[in-house]
């Protein structure tokens, strides 16, 4: 049987952490390792013929982490972008990085935006990083955005489709497959209005340990689903 493969596939990287405490290292060793672990999930994403991929790496409410491992995992964002983007550009890979831009510094907006500049033309998949990203925050501004919009008629009814169009990203599709790693059932905030009908996978293995192996799981689990978007399917 051939395998049905999700188009888009959202990636909450959770464990980083916890896999450093087990290992004797500090907490930023693990976001260190779970950086690298990007770069394998990407390629195989590649040769799955995944089109777009997005990854959790930073909320709105991680700022609330002490400031250190806040600077660090910023210093850590900046060198993953100087460091991978040419590896990217070879295959093929268009870089986004979606969220506010409110609390990060002006050198890396800068460098966000030239490295998703350097990208811009690549098409062999689309890699979304949700970076300072909250879904309340995405959907509150996504209102605000309507409210303000002059054009709009006063006094209409607001629809899903004119929300959809204010999303942060409304050119890519809803992800069809959820994966979060380390085993919590949460969705911390993570792509409230796209993930309305998403599979979900949860899987025990920490973020840093999670390689194509345990990715074709995912994929062989979202193969066994039954998608009906609250229908019926033909029996």
């Amino acid at each position: 049987m051939e395998l049905k493969i999700p188009k888009h596939v959202a990636i909450i990287m959770d464990g980083n952490g916890r896999w450093a405490k087990e290992k004797g290292k500090i907490r930023l060793e693990g976001h260190r390792a779970g950086a690298e672990n990007i770069e394998k999930i990407l390629e195989e994403s590649i040769k799955l013929g995944v089109k777009y991929l997005t990854v959790y790496a930073f909320s709105t409410e991680n700022w609330k982490r002490p400031e250190k491992e806040v600077k660090g995992l910023m210093e850590l964002f900046s060198a993953f972008l100087s460091s991978k983007k040419k590896t990217m550009k070879k295959q093929g890979i268009k870089l986004l990085v979606t969220g506010s831009k409110e609390g990060v510094s002006n050198s890396l907006l800068k460098k966000i935006e030239e490295t998703e500049k350097y990208l811009e033309n690549e098409d062999t998949i689309v890699f979304n990083i949700a970076f300072n990203y909250g879904g309340r925050k995405e959907i509150t501004d996504a209102i605000n955005k309507i409210l303000s919009d002059e054009k709009r008629e006063t006094g209409k009814t607001v629809t899903e489709e004119e929300v959809a169009k204010y999303m942060y990203r409304p050119d890519i599709p809803d992800p069809e497959l959820v994966i979060r790693t380390s085993g919590e059932f949460r969705i911390s905030n993570f792509l409230l209005w796209e993930i309305a009908y998403s599979e979900f996978y949860v899987t025990d293995v920490y973020w840093p340990d999670f390689d194509e192996k345990e990715y074709n799981k995912a994929i062989l689990s979202f193969n066994r689903r039954d998608r009906r978007y609250g229908g019926l399917n033909a029996e």
